[in-house]
């Protein structure tokens, strides 16, 4: 089973930026399609956005609330995939998880994941 950990979470002001890592250990992320899904306190889980598996011609996902202020990108080479979030909002505060799954459809849907990280806290607040 793939095991992903995320990172670079932390405190942010409002209109600042954090850039999320999602890191697989003992195991390839090329032939996954990677979702980031965050989650609030007393809120449903949502779907953030996802990037295809390969290497050419990636489809991504954004959900409307994050359209034009995040961009989710990944590098083969080094097994990382990557959410840069930039103008947060405080709304955007919530644990933010990394998930893996062969199908890009249902993986940006949460649907038939292989493996969930533990999450990474984002805080935009003043």
């Amino acid at each position: 089973q793939v095991q992903l950990v995320e990172s670079g979470g932390g405190l942010v002001q409002p209109g600042g930026s954090l850039r999320l890592s999602c890191a697989a250990s003992e195991f390839t992320l090329d032939g996954y399609a990677i979702g980031w899904f965050r989650q609030a306190p007393g809120k449903k889980r949502e779907g953030v956005s996802a990037i295809s598996s390969g290497n050419r011609d990636r489809d991504t996902y954004y959900a409307d609330s994050v359209k034009g202020r995040f961009t989710i990108s990944r590098d083969n080479a080094n097994n990382m995939v990557y959410l840069q979030m930039n103008s947060l909002k405080p709304e955007d505060t919530a644990v933010y998880y990394c998930a893996a799954g062969r199908n890009f459809y249902g993986t940006s849907r949460g649907v038939g994941i292989d493996s969930w990280g533990r999450g990474t806290q984002v805080t935009v607040s003043s």
